[in-house]
């Protein structure tokens, strides 16, 4: 399993259509995982003064989690597997 980030431009979006975007990649990982695809969607970030949304997930490779956005109607505008980097805190004084 790795990790996948899906950019989005979702300009001028409203909050309950982002609402929308959300659940229908928590709905559509769901129905993927009955289906037999091991797919989790691990949250999102998004920048409001970019309109961008970055989502991620956890897949065994890209072709799954693109089949997912096909799914569930959902723009993206790239697929890439990432690493997430976690430090421990920096202690000051």
């Amino acid at each position: 399993m790795q990790t996948f980030l899906v950019e989005r431009d979702l300009p001028g979006i409203s909050m309950a259509d982002l609402h929308m975007v959300t659940a229908a990649a928590v709905r559509h990982s769901a129905q993927m995982r009955e289906a037999g695809d091991r797919i989790y969607f691990l949250g999102s970030t998004f920048l409001p003064q970019d309109g961008r949304c970055l989502c991620l997930f956890e897949a065994k490779d890209t072709s799954t989690v693109a089949a997912l956005n096909a799914a569930a109607r959902l723009p993206a505008i790239r697929i890439v597997p990432v690493m997430t980097l976690a430090m421990a805190p920096v202690q000051m004084g």
